[in-house]
């Protein structure tokens, strides 16, 4: 039987969204950028993730919230990977790209989507089964 702990998930869960609107990147030129500015897909991607989450949160599925949290956990691994890759391989020329490599940096916007994930991944546990037994000398 899961036990889920509703303060951590929805914990977790607000911060994944505010995660969204945070600074993700620091362009030179351009400022800093969040998740959208980004890539859209991977912006909406995420909030679809969320938003199934939130959905089993509700409808008190802890398992399927569980997994939904493993979901969001592997999707911010290859979020990173992929912003860190675009970043590198912007163009077709190398020097053009270890120049934007070194100029696009990551910003903390990230960290607040990493602790959202942690929460929701921690918010879910396994526990006993309740038993309810009576005691017959209450009952008389």
């Amino acid at each position: 039987m899961l036990i889920l702990n509703k303060f951590r998930a929805f914990v977790g869960v607000l911060l994944c969204l505010i995660a969204g609107f945070c600074p993700m990147l620091k362009v030179p030129i351009k400022g800093n950028w969040n998740l959208y500015q980004s890539d859209a897909r991977l912006f909406m991607i995420t909030y679809a993730i969320l938003i199934i989450s939130v959905l089993f949160l509700f409808i008190r599925k802890a398992g399927a919230f569980r997994f939904m949290s493993f979901v969001m956990a592997i999707w911010y691994v290859l979020a990173v990977v992929a912003v860190y890759f675009t970043a590198n391989n912007y163009t077709k020329y190398g020097f053009a790209n270890k120049l934007i490599g070194k100029v696009v940096h990551f910003q903390w916007g990230w960290i607040v989507l990493l602790v959202g994930v942690l929460f929701m991944l921690f918010s879910t546990k396994r526990g006993d089964k309740i038993i309810a037994t009576t005691n017959p000398d209450l009952l008389k």
